[in-house]
């Protein structure tokens, strides 16, 4: 199996619902895998993206536990919650905490699988983003400590002579530095040099 495949892990205590589901999503070409308690999928998860859709009640670790415990292990998978009705507070304060979304049982397939799509859709998308930040950031290390100068002072927004003054070289070598600096960030406009810059700075995903 690839991996970079997206596969939903179920994790419930109940082996109906695991297998239920489990047939539902592969019947629709989504692949699964099944785990009896949180502990059990802490134990195999190995880092395949996807998302994961965990009772919020069972033995042992809860899914606010497990939700509590992907977050201090940095793991970002969406989380979407399985809950009795009774359950919906504690529902919603999983939603605060970042879960994805959340679904109340009886479920309904056709609302379960759009929203597991709508969650795949979102997961490969911030994994796009994330690699466009970090490759990024790898050919920002790359410039010379000239051309992170004139990056610097170009994102502030200063022209060509303010920085030729500001670095005591002419305008002309300021040009020739910043095309270079542009061509080795793989950037064309100035907006986007911008854009990537501050989002990389920041450490986030950006806007979706």
């Amino acid at each position: 199996m690839s991996r970079a495949e997206p596969i939903i892990h179920i994790v419930d205590d109940d082996a109906a619902v695991r297998d239920s589901l489990s047939l539902l999503l592969e019947l629709k070409g989504i692949s699964t895998r099944s785990y009896a308690s949180a502990e059990a999928f802490l134990e195999a998860y190995d880092g395949q993206p996807g998302c994961a859709v965990v009772d919020l009640r069972m033995p042992g670790m809860s899914g606010l536990a497990l939700q509590a415990e992907l977050k201090r292990r940095g793991i970002a998978l969406p989380l979407i919650m399985v809950t009795a009705y009774g359950d919906v507070p504690t529902a919603r304060a999983a939603l605060k905490a970042g879960a994805y979304d959340f679904v109340e049982k009886p479920i309904e397939e056709e609302r379960l699988v759009a929203t597991l799509r709508a969650a795949l859709a979102l997961a490969q998308a911030e994994r796009a983003s994330a690699e466009e930040l970090g490759a990024f950031r790898a050919r920002v290390e790359r410039l010379t400590a000239r051309e992170r100068e004139v990056l610097d002072m170009v994102v502030e927004g200063r022209h060509n002579r303010e920085i030729a003054a500001a670095l005591a070289i002419s305008p002309r070598t300021v040009e020739v530095y910043r095309a270079r600096m542009m061509e080795k960030l793989q950037v064309r406009r100035l907006p986007d040099l911008v854009r990537l810059l501050f989002r990389s700075e920041a450490g986030m995903p950006g806007p979706k």
